[in-house]
Formats: C-alpha cells, structure tokens, sequence
C-alpha cells in the first residue's frame, strides 16, 4: 500500500465520523446458517437481494438494530466468494462502513493511490464503493458508503434506524425489523492478521490512513463499534475471527 508521505501534493483528508453498518460473511450452507443466527441471536431476516444472482450470489440480511449482518453463498463456480471459501472455509467476507461523503474519500483514495477500486455506484442518496482487499490488512473485502442527507434522512450517518441500501428500495417494510432488535447492537468485530504479521497497531494506522477511520490506541473506534486485529499464526487464516453483538461475543473461525 502506499503511503501518504511517497504521494503528490494533494492535501491528505483526515479521519472522519465512521459507522460499522454491516458485515459480510460468506458460507457453503447458507440454510443451516440461517437457522443458527436467528435462532442464537434471536433476530429474523429482513431481506434476501435478488440483485446479488447476477454475481452467483444467494444471500439474507438480519438486523441488530439499525445495523446489519449479511450471509451469502455462491450458487456457482468461479465466484469470488466461492474461491475464498475453498482457501478458508466459513467466515468472513466483507467490513461495510458508513462515512459522510464516500464519494469524496475514493477520490482521495485514487488520487493517492492507495488502494484499487472494484465497485463504484451511485444510485439516488445512495454512494457505494468496494475496494480491493489486496494491501489492507485483516483479509476482508471493504467497503465504504454514504446516504446524502434529505428531508426524511437528515442525519443518516447518526440516526440508528436510518435508511440503509442493502435492505432494499422499501424503508417503510424494513424500519420495522430494525425496530424490533432495538435491543441488540453490533458492538465491534476482530480480525486476525496473515501469518508472520503481528503489527495490529500498523493495521488499526492503514485503515484509518485509507478509510477516515478514527483509531482509539491499538483499535478502530467506529462511531457505534470497535474493530481491532489480533497478531498472524502460522496454519490459522487470515480474515475476521469474531463479531461481538450486544454483550453476545460469537467466534467465527478457530482462534
């Protein structure tokens, strides 16, 4: 990844209000994870996407408040998801974050070359950009969006029940899933780096250097969460080993 210091004269954009909004992760039998999260949890699904078929996608959504963990499994050969199930199994996938105006930080993002683009869409309010994760540390996909405030979302980033892109065009059917998990949170998450990397304070400083996340010390303080990096180990992979929802911490791969 490169650094700020090695790039042109373009002002460096610092840390802005962040929110852990939703969490991918990606498994072979999506029926039985399913039944396992609503049932510990104690939650429901509030959406399946369609949309994601055209990349061999399935997928559902279950909120945790206004906050949201996503589940896909690939219908077909040759997808992402499918590839990184054969090299590590069930587990994490993509961090989807919440910012202000992410249409301005991938300008930034590109203009210092720091990080490769794979997905850049605007639709209504709505900017939504995948990034490559190749550089950033924690073997998970980012993703950065940004819901422009109007008069029915005038503070989309602070409000916790705020329209959200991945639930679907229909707010009015979605409000009040969230609603009803008012009592459950997504608290943070914890990633492990590659084998031989035990730098977690140089991850929690690369992503806030890319993404205008604000670090506490050693961890990301997003806005409603924390996410912090545990040390690589040989034979264990690369990628999110935990998500902490409420008081509720479960493991999602052998630590």
């Amino acid at each position: 990844m490169a650094t700020l210091a090695s790039t042109s004269s373009i002002p460096a954009l610092g840390p802005a209000p962040t929110r852990l909004r939703q969490i991918a992760l990606v498994v072979k039998d999506i029926k039985r994870a399913r039944q396992l999260l609503t049932h510990v949890i104690g939650t429901s699904v509030i959406y399946e996407d369609p949309a994601v078929g055209q990349w061999g996608l399935q997928n559902f959504l279950i909120p945790l408040g206004g906050d949201i963990i996503e589940v896909v499994s690939p219908l077909k050969e040759g997808t992402t998801a499918g590839r990184l199930l054969d090299k590590r199994g069930d587990g994490g996938y993509m961090i989807i974050m919440q910012t202000e105006d992410a249409k301005e930080r991938r300008q930034y993002i590109e203009s210092k070359d720091l990080v490769k683009v794979i997905t850049n869409q605007e639709h209504g309010d709505t900017v939504f950009v995948q990034y490559h994760p190749k550089g950033i540390p924690g073997g998970v996909m980012p993703e950065l969006d940004s819901h422009a405030p109007s008069t029915d979302n005038p503070t989309p980033l602070k409000s916790r029940f705020s329209p959200w892109h991945a639930c679907g065009p229909d707010y009015e059917k979605y409000y009040p899933r969230m609603k009803q998990t008012a009592h459950l949170s997504l608290e943070g998450c914890v990633l492990r780096l590659q084998a031989g990397d035990h730098g977690h304070e140089a991850a929690a400083r690369d992503w806030e250097e890319v993404f205008g996340v604000a670090r506490s010390r050693d961890l990301l303080a997003f806005t409603n969460a924390r996410m912090g990096f545990i040390p690589g180990r040989d034979g264990h992979p690369e990628g999110l080993v935990s998500i902490t929802v409420g008081k509720l911490a479960f493991a999602v791969m052998d630590t």
